[in-house]
């Protein structure tokens, strides 16, 4: 069963809402990219479904673009905070099904929320976070289930090397979950609790990451 085809629309087409916009179309998604800025817009003419010079603080502007058809609206107003405020409560005024906005820092954030925003995101921050994992602990990619859970990929540590997860007692002496071991170019998903890990296995783990840090930590 293929995935619905979702409507999408970016306000800011700074370096984030220009990469979203960018991998949104190639996930075969239609996206509405509007701008104050008309160069901005000129080069999202041939890339986005709709490019779009408007003022999104303007309620009539945005009723005329028929804001409230799409299945997402990004504000990703970057320096302009009060752009993108006015820009967020617009939205939620006009009835959008669901608004996520960039915020630059945590009082940003919390006034973002306040007034019903759907989504409050912190690219640049959660990007340093990630990266700064990924230098300490061996961390290859993340997935951020919540404030508290993640799943991981992680260097198999020497510990685990030579030894099976069953030796290890990963779930009940480590509180996470292996969902998948990746040896070479094979990947085991559930993995056997009796295959033997070997250097340079890539671990997939899921829980708290307090118990995955622990983890990471082992690999370093």
């Amino acid at each position: 069963m293929k995935n619905r085809k979702k409507q999408f629309a970016v306000i800011g087409l700074g370096r984030f809402g220009s990469s979203l916009i960018i991998e949104l179309v190639a996930m075969g998604h239609e996206v509405l990219a509007i701008d104050t800025d008309e160069e901005k817009i000129e080069d999202f003419v041939d890339i986005a479904t709709h490019a779009v010079q408007a003022d999104s603080t303007d309620v009539n502007v945005l009723r005329k673009l028929g804001i409230t058809n799409f299945d997402v609206v990004v504000v990703s107003i970057g320096q302009n905070l009060q752009a993108n405020i006015l820009t967020a409560i617009t939205l939620k005024e006009m009835g959008v099904k669901k608004v996520i906005a960039k915020a630059q820092t945590a009082l940003h954030g919390k006034v973002l929320e306040k007034i019903g925003t759907d989504v409050v995101i912190y690219p640049e921050r959660d990007m340093a976070i990630k990266l700064a994992h990924s230098f300490v602990h061996n961390v290859m990619n993340q997935i951020d289930l919540s404030s508290e859970y993640s799943i991981v990929e992680i260097l198999a540590p020497k510990e685990f090397v030579g030894k099976s997860l069953a030796q290890m007692e990963v779930r009940t002496k480590m509180n996470v979950a292996v969902i998948a071991i990746k040896h070479n170019d094979e990947i085991g998903v559930p993995p056997d609790p009796d295959q033997i890990i070997h250097e340079r296995d890539i671990l997939v783990v899921a829980g708290e990451n307090k118990n995955i840090n622990k983890i990471s930590e082992m690999s370093e």
